[in-house]
């Protein structure tokens, strides 16, 4: 089969398109046909070895295993089935939930042997991709390039704002809210748990398609009178930050939170270091949150409100596996209007 690999840290020169054997699926285990794969920062920052020091990154403390496979954010139809797996999973339309862990329920995300597929395992930017069965989850919607966005991102937004429960009347500020995870923070907090969404974007162009996903008001976050912007948008401090880009917008978020307010954050791609005055936090009694993914009840509950029409998926483009190094460079420029998409 067609694969594109890793074949070490570094730049896309390190993504190479390779023939390589169709893996065959352990007993628990079925053999998907990949019909769609989004990408995320995920497969970049491994490639790139931003998730460790020195030689090893990975989400194991080992680091990753070269020639690997990325890609986590997979659609396509079950062609296989191992020996212990229900026959009624052949020909399935599925959507694979992206990690496996031992952790109980609801702690599934932060098990210390949670394992990535795409980093752990060889993952979908392939013509075939094999995984458990019990997590391979039916498609949401009938489209493979549609229902494949959600995975990561639609897991790591739904986690986000279930954590900080945001209610009716509340208002949340979204970063980074034309990306993947944003987009989908903008339209979970908004149509799913009611709550007013104050969208930051590079280019207000975006406007009009920012508030049909459910934003309130559409800021931008180059303006030089941001702060006051959002101040005087919302009628004073904010709830809530949900949080993709780190440093850039760092103090802003801080700055325009209420006391008592809740910053959530799941990416940086606007920098991963900052600076911060304590007192900031105690003098306003601000709660903070890290987060990555998401547990399997929320990942079906996601799922639910998708088939539901409740949430949308947001595409820029797609390109054709063989680009998978155009896709990931295309992936890192600003301005994307979602998310982008190899299709094998």
């Amino acid at each position: 089969m067609k694969a594109v690999q890793v074949t070490g840290y570094g730049d896309v020169d390190q993504l190479k398109l390779s023939d390589i054997p169709t893996p065959e699926p352990k007993e628990n285990e079925v053999l998907v046909q990949v019909k769609a794969c989004a990408i995320n920062n995920t497969e970049i920052w491994m490639r790139e070895g931003a998730y460790g020091q020195g030689s090893k990154s990975g989400w194991r403390p080992e680091g990753v295993q070269f020639p690997r496979t990325p890609g986590s954010d997979i659609t396509g139809k079950v062609v296989q089935v191992g020996a212990q797996v229900d026959e009624s999973m052949m020909d399935k339309d599925v959507v694979l939930f992206p990690f496996t862990s031992s952790g109980p329920d609801g702690q599934e995300h932060i098990s210390e042997d949670m394992s990535f597929i795409g980093s752990e395992y060889d993952g979908g930017y392939a013509e075939y991709v094999v995984w458990p069965a019990e997590l391979c989850f039916d498609m949401p919607l009938e489209d493979y390039t549609e229902s494949c966005v959600f995975s990561v991102s639609g897991m790591t937004a739904w986690h986000m704002v279930e954590q900080v429960q945001p209610k009716p009347g509340e208002t949340v500020m979204v970063t980074g809210a034309n990306g993947g995870v944003g987009s989908l923070n903008v339209q979970i907090a908004s149509k799913v748990f009611g709550a007013d969404v104050i969208a930051l974007v590079g280019d207000l162009s975006m406007e009009e398609r920012m508030k049909e996903l459910g934003a309130t008001h559409v800021l931008s976050y180059k303006s030089e009178n941001l702060e006051e912007e959002i101040l005087a948008a919302n009628g004073g401090p904010i709830d809530t930050v949900l949080d993709v880009v780190g440093d850039a917008l760092f103090s802003t978020a801080l700055t325009v939170l209420k006391k008592g307010g809740k910053f959530c954050t799941s990416g940086s791609s606007g920098g991963q270091k900052t600076e911060l005055d304590f007192r900031t936090l105690y003098l306003k009694h601000i709660t903070m949150y890290g987060s990555v993914l998401g547990t399997r009840e929320e990942f079906q509950r996601m799922l639910k409100a998708i088939s539901e029409k409740k949430i949308q998926p947001v595409i820029d483009r797609t390109f054709p596996l063989e680009e998978a190094r155009e896709a990931q460079q295309y992936f890192k420029e600003s301005g994307k209007k979602g998310k982008i998409v190899l299709l094998p």
